[in-house]
């Protein structure tokens, strides 16, 4: 892996401010470079940050920076994975008494710990997704894959329609509540906190209504997939029986032309 041995400074941002000279940087190389993004997110709109910005700040030639990534949206997408590693790893069976909501609490509140290191760039990457729909909903997606584990995390269920659902719900309240937590100046993140338990009691009684449908809908959704399997089997019938006729027709066409008398 290619590394810069002597400081040089990183091209200007493309609104014309220099950059700082970044010191040559060790460690693995996926990590340098989640590194330099957050840093040049928090320095930076994320529309002026470029790649080779990015390979620059991380210390290597962007030739290195391909072999790990393709885009600064993966690079975003390694980070997610980073912050829910270090989620996952402090989970463990402490509150396996407790309610799901307040297991949930648990799993999001350490994700916030995890993140406060990361504020400005955070907050600098939302006021991006809010002008880019394209990039809005690529970080849509990330975010759900992360809410997939700290639902599992936290012992809760996210599997099927209403899985899905909390899954999506969960992604929107967290957006809601990063904003809150964007400026909470408060060392012991009440306003954050109460975010938190705000959403989770709002979610929580939303799930309960999509499961309480699901279970009145079930029979009718039960005699929709017999009617249609019903067609279904149906149509396969009638396909068979076509085919059935046409071959004897065919096979009666067969005899005639081979009778003498013809």
């Amino acid at each position: 892996m290619s590394q810069f041995n002597e400081p040089s400074s990183e091209p200007s941002s493309r609104t014309g401010a220099p950059a700082p000279i970044s010191p040559p940087r060790t460690g693995e190389p996926k990590a340098r470079i989640v590194d330099a993004l957050m840093e040049l997110a928090a320095e930076r709109r994320w529309e002026d940050i470029t790649l080779s910005d990015i390979a620059l700040r991380a210390g290597m030639s962007l030739a290195d920076f391909r072999d790990h990534f393709p885009s600064k949206g993966a690079v975003l997408a390694g980070f997610a994975r980073r912050i829910d590693r270090i989620v996952l790893d402090g989970t463990t069976t402490d509150l396996a008494g407790e309610s799901a909501k307040e297991r949930l609490f648990d799993v999001l509140m350490r994700r916030i710990d995890a993140l406060k290191p990361y504020r400005d760039a955070l907050q600098s990457i939302s006021d991006w997704s809010r002008s880019d729909l394209m990039g809005s909903a690529a970080l849509n997606g990330v975010l759900v894959n992360s809410m997939r584990f700290m639902l599992e995390a936290a012992g809760i269920d996210s599997e099927g329609p209403v899985g899905s659902l909390k899954l999506q719900g969960l992604a929107l309240a967290w957006n809601r509540v990063l904003d809150t937590f964007f400026d909470d100046d408060d060392p012991g993140l009440s306003a954050t906190m109460a975010a938190l338990d705000r959403e989770l009691t709002r979610g929580d009684r939303l799930v309960a209504r999509a499961e309480d449908l699901q279970r009145i809908t079930a029979p009718l959704r039960a005699v929709g997939r017999a009617l249609i399997a019903s067609r279904r089997n149906w149509r396969q019938g009638s396909r068979e029986r076509y085919r059935d006729r046409s071959e004897r027709d065919w096979a009666r066409r067969g005899d005639i032309a081979d009778d003498p008398a013809i």
